[in-house]
């Protein structure tokens, strides 16, 4: 165990907490909400199945409907891309970091509506 004169940097704090992470010159700017925490993996999943699922399609036949899923599903992993480095961005960042956050989780979410496109296109093609 350690003592409170130990060379723990949160020894002798009350509960213990983490220390403040205000900028210099008394400066504080509102926290993030936390979301590019989630969304950085995320995407980052998001850009592998993307790029599985492209693989996945060029076992198939060729057709219309196939050249368009591979164009969608390459975009789409460059949004995912976007995204996910908008959300690295913004927590790297201090006092833009928010408005990074925004921009990652709206072009995420975009590209969740592109990936689910692809889907119906899957589902419904006949060629």
């Amino acid at each position: 165990m350690h003592g409170p004169d130990s060379a723990s940097p949160l020894a002798g704090r009350a509960g213990g907490g983490p220390t403040s992470l205000a900028p210099a010159g008394g400066r504080s700017d509102p926290p993030s909400s936390g979301l590019s925490a989630h969304i950085l993996p995320t995407s980052a999943t998001m850009i592998g199945v993307c790029l599985t699922a492209l693989y996945i399609s060029l076992l198939g036949p060729a057709g219309t409907s196939r050249v368009m899923v591979d164009k969608l599903l390459a975009v789409d992993a460059l949004v995912f891309l976007v995204s996910a480095t908008l959300s690295f961005v913004s927590m790297r960042s201090g006092r833009k970091g928010r408005r990074f956050e925004a921009r990652a989780e709206a072009i995420f979410l975009a590209g969740l509506g592109i990936l689910a496109l692809v889907a119906m296109v899957l589902a419904f093609a006949v060629d």
